[in-house]
C-alpha cells in the first residue's frame, strides 16, 4: 500500500528520524495556517508547498514550490491545489493534487545549499536479506546514477538473525564521506531508518534526498514509503491512511470483491483462478498476438458473484477486445463454474465483446456442454492451444 509523503514522515517521525516540521492543508488558507504553526514552533523564514499524490517526479512537474513569505505560501497552494500534475510516474494522464505539505525550509539563508544523499532499505529478493543502498548522489533519479556512475552506490546487507549492526551504519557514514557530528546523525539516522523499515513491516522506504544541513543536522527531506498488504491486519492505523482517491477505481473494485486484480494496457481482459494460471495465461495471450488487458484471480472458490464481479470490472476497460476465463477446476467443480458464467452472463446483460471460456479438471467436459448450449455469445475450449487460437482469430 502506498501512503502520502506527509503520512511517510509521521512514520518515520514515530521511530526517530529526523524530517522537517510540516503540516497537511486541503486549502489556500489552511496552508497559511501551517506556515505560521511551523515558523512559530522553528522560527523558519521560508516553507517548502509540495503537492500530495502517490507518484514522484513533483518538483520536476512543478508540484514543489519554495515559498519565502505566508504571501506566497498562499500563493502556491492555490496555483498547486487542484492542478492535474504529470510525472515520469503518473502518465500523461497526471493526478489532480487534493492536498498539500507545508513543510519547514531546510535551505537556511545566506548558507550553502545542502548536501544531498539517496538512501533506500528494501529487500533483496536474490539473498532473502534486506538491503541499504545508498549513494553520495541524492536528489537524482537513482536509475541515472546506476546506470552512468554506478560505483557511487553503495550497498549494506542486513542478516535477518542479527539485524542492523553498528559497524554497518558506521560504514554508510564513512562511504557518504561525513566526520564528526554529521557522521554521527548520519549513523543515528541510518539506524533509526531501517528499525521503522522493519517494524513497520514495509517492502519500501526511500528518501531521496537525504539533506546534510550546514549545521550538520542529517534530515529526510523526501519519503516514499510502500507498506507490505499482507501485514496491515497488525498495523490499523497505517490501514486508515489509505488514499482511494489515489488508486485505479476498477483496482478498488476489485479489492471490495476479494479479487486479485492489475490493470495493464493490452486489449483482452483475462480472468483465472490462481496466480501461476494467470501468468501462464498472460503468456498465451502475448504468444497469441495479443496484449493483456489485465491480471485477475478469482482465486480457488469461484462462483456466480465472484465471476460477475470480475466481468464488470474488466468491461469497465474500453480497449478490452476480448475476455479469456480460463479456469482450473480443482477444489471447485468446472460444471458449476460454468453455471455461474452462464448466471453471471445472463445478469449483467448485453456483452458486445467476444468472451472465450476454457474450463479444465473436475466435470470439465459437463461445463463444456453447458457453455455450448448456453445460447450466449460464449466460445468455448479445452485446450490451451484451442484458447490460443481464438485469441488469435477474435483480436
Amino acid at each position: 500500500m502506498n501512503i502520502h509523503e506527509y503520512q511517510a514522515k509521521e512514520i518515520l517521525r514515530q521511530f526517530g528520524v529526523s524530517v522537517p516540521a510540516g503540516y497537511v492543508a486541503f486549502t489556500p488558507e489552511e496552508a497559511v495556517e501551517a506556515a505560521r504553526r511551523i515558523k512559530d514552533e522553528t522560527g523558519a523564514a521560508t516553507w517548502a508547498v509540495k503537492a500530495q499524490i502517490h507518484a514522484g517526479g513533483r518538483g520536476k512537474g512543478g508540484g514543489v514550490k519554495i515559498a519565502r513569505s505566508l504571501e506566497e505560501v498562499k500563493q502556491h497552494a492555490g496555483s498547486i491545489l487542484g492542478m492535474t500534475l504529470v510525472t515520469h510516474q503518473t502518465g500523461p494522464e497526471g493526478k489532480i493534487v487534493h492536498k498539500v505539505l507545508i513543510e519547514q525550509g531546510i535551505y537556511y539563508p545566506g548558507e550553502s545549499e545542502p548536501d544531498e544523499f539517496y538512501m533506500s532499505v528494501l529487500l533483496n529478493r536474490a539473498t532473502g536479506k534486506n538491503t541499504i543502498m545508498y549513494s553520495t548522489e541524492g536528489g537524482m533519479d537513482i536509475e541515472n546514477v546506476a546506470e552512468k556512475t554506478p560505483h557511487l552506490i553503495f550497498r549494506e546487507e542486513v542478516e535477518p538473525a542479527t539485524g542492523l549492526l553498528p559497524f554497518q551504519a558506521r560504514k554508510v557514514a564513512f562511504n557518504l564521506n561525513l566526520s564528526g557530528k554529521a557522521h554521527k546523525e548520519m549513523v543515528m539516522f541510518t539506524t533509526a531508518l531501517y528499525r521503522a523499515y522493519e517494524e513497520s513491516d514495509a517492502s519500501l522506504f526511500e528518501i531521496n534526498p537525504v539533506f546534510k544541513t550546514s549545521d550538520n543536522r542529517i534530515m529526510a527531506a523526501d519519503a516514499k514509503v510502500n507498506l507490505d498488504d499482507n501485514a496491515l491486519f497488525r498495523h490499523p492505523d497505517y490501514m486508515a491512511m489509505r488514499d482511494l482517491a489515489e488508486e485505479d477505481p476498477a483496482e478498488v473494485e476489485a479489492g471490495q470483491h476479494n479479487l486479485n486484480f492489475i490493470k495493464l494496457d493490452g486489449n483482452v481482459g483475462c480472468m483465472v483462478n490462481g496466480a501461476g494460471l494467470a501468468m501462464a495465461t498472460m503468456d498465451i495471450i502475448k504468444l497469441s498476438g495479443g496484449e493483456p488487458a489485465n491480471f485477475l484471480d478469482v482465486g480457488g472458490t469461484a462462483n456466480a458473484q465472484t465471476v460477475e464481479a470480475g466481468f464488470r470490472i474488466i468491461l469497465q476497460d474500453p480497449n478490452v477486445k476480448v475476455i479469456l476465463i480460463n479456469i482450473f477446476g480443482g477444489i471447485v467443480r468446472c460444471d458449476r463454474v460454468a453455471e455461474g458464467i452462464v448466471e453471471a452472463y445472463k445478469s449483467i446483460g448485453t456483452i458486445e465483446v467476444p468472451v472465450i471460456v476454457r474450463l479444465q479438471g473436475t466435470n470439465a467436459d459437463e461445463a463444456k456442454v453447458l457453455i455450448d448450449r448456453s445460447g450466449l455469445k460464449v466460445h468455448s475450449a479445452i485446450t490451451l492451444e484451442e484458447a490460443a487460437g481464438l485469441v488469435r482469430a477474435l483480436v
